[in-house]
């Protein structure tokens, strides 16, 4: 199964970036084989939208789920019109994650769990 985490590094030692749509990096873990690929987020630096941006790019990529720290209200309409799962409050590493999500110890969001525009930066 395709997992898709917010990643702060490219590698499964890094942490779980809290925001999504302004998050580094996406790695999109293989949570049987934890073989994962690197997808940079081209929109996190974004004036505006970029948690629809983070999604859409999300969505091309096959996944399944979503972890995360945290999701605002405009990506999380998108991921879950994608058929997309979220599960928000991840901490610790991507490796530690993506056990605790297979463990199910992460729960699923069934809503944003920030309001809008909580990620930018002032």
């Amino acid at each position: 199964m395709k997992v898709v985490i917010t990643s702060t590094g490219e590698n499964l030692d890094a942490n779980v970036d809290q925001r999504f749509g302004r998050c580094k990096y996406f790695l999109i873990v293989d949570a049987d084989s934890m073989k994962f690929e690197v997808l940079p987020n081209e929109d996190a630096m974004g004036y505006g939208g970029v948690g629809v941006q983070a999604a859409q790019t999300i969505a091309k990529t096959g996944a399944e789920i979503v972890v995360t720290g945290s999701v605002g209200p405009n990506a999380f309409q998108t991921l879950s019109a994608a058929g997309i799962k979220v599960f928000t409050g991840a901490s610790g590493s991507i490796k530690e994650s993506v056990e605790k999500y297979k463990k199910g110890e992460l729960k699923e969001t069934g809503a944003p769990s920030v309001g809008s525009h909580s990620g930018m930066r002032r």
